[in-house]
């Protein structure tokens, strides 16, 4: 498998990280109006549909479409949203969810039966200095259960990564359009469970023009194009070739919610990210600078 980006194949990834970054923003507007899981649902409803009416379903087993929708629809942004609603900022929701690069690495070295090295467990620390740091401060940024429900969302996503990497050089649109039917059932039934129907239907009243914006948004932009692309390329390159790109969605998440949002970015906040994407480079990008020295 290939392990260095050709540069057209480079650019549609900062593309990709471009998209997650500030739609984390996004995501803060359609919560102005939509209950969280009823959010994800219409998200992935529009992903799916009319996309699986006009693209051939992928030649992968019905169970890894399956596994993927339920662990990227229900698992990551199930959470993911549930914990933006008041729980963490939309920028330290962006730097927290990027431990899935932790997690996709390490399930797929336990996957293989190899042993963490000595580096990772050192990056690991550095980066869990960077959560802790966040868990300090209690200053409505991030509770605990925020933290708790993210780092369950970087581990769906990172679970995600590896099913959508084992589907193979498929057609990632269709892959990710026909998988999305497989998330809408688990979040609908949550949000009816969870919400209710008096939430359901007094958030679609409210939902005006911009809300429907974002919902479109999450499912044109950040899962069709953002997560085609994204197993597209996990299909071609070797995990560690593509996964730190990912250190880039912070930026771009800090960034478009201190523009929009005003999110302030105080020491601690921009300390505590450079302690989470310190331990995500040394992760990732150490073992490429030692096979360079060798």
């Amino acid at each position: 498998m290939n392990t260095v980006l050709a540069p057209r194949h480079l650019l549609l990834g900062l593309a990709v990280v471009a998209v997650w970054g500030s739609n984390f923003v996004v995501i803060k507007f359609g919560l102005q109006d939509l209950p969280p899981l009823l959010f994800a649902a219409l998200r992935f409803s529009l992903a799916a549909v009319p996309a699986v009416f006009l693209l051939r379903r992928p030649a992968v087993p019905w169970r890894n479409l399956a596994a993927y929708g339920v662990l990227i629809g229900a698992g990551q942004f199930g959470l993911l949203f549930m914990a933006m609603r008041a729980d963490i900022t939309p920028g330290l929701a962006s730097l927290v969810i990027q431990i899935q690069v932790f997690f996709t690495v390490g399930l797929a070295m336990l996957l293989s039966g190899d042993r963490p090295q000595p580096f990772q467990w050192l990056a690991t620390a550095i980066a869990a200095a960077g959560i802790a740091t966040i868990a300090w401060h209690s200053d409505g940024s991030a509770t605990p259960r925020g933290l708790l429900m993210i780092g369950c969302a970087a581990l769906s996503w990172a679970g995600g990564n590896l099913v959508g990497r084992a589907a193979g050089q498929v057609d990632m649109l269709a892959y990710v359009a026909w998988s999305s039917l497989f998330a809408v059932p688990p979040l609908a039934l949550l949000s009816l469970l969870v919400e209710g129907w008096p939430r359901i239907a007094a958030g679609l009243s409210h939902a005006g023009w911009e809300t429907w914006a974002a919902v479109l948004w999450q499912s044109a932009g950040n899962t069709l194009f953002g997560y085609g692309a994204w197993a597209w390329l996990l299909s071609r390159y070797a995990a560690a070739s593509v996964t730190p790109l990912a250190l880039l969605v912070p930026v771009f998440g800090m960034g478009a919610s201190a523009l929009w949002l005003a999110e302030p970015l105080q020491g601690w906040k921009l300390g505590a990210a450079a302690l989470v994407m310190a331990g995500l480079a040394v992760n990732v990008l150490w073992p490429r600078w030692r096979a360079r020295q060798a």
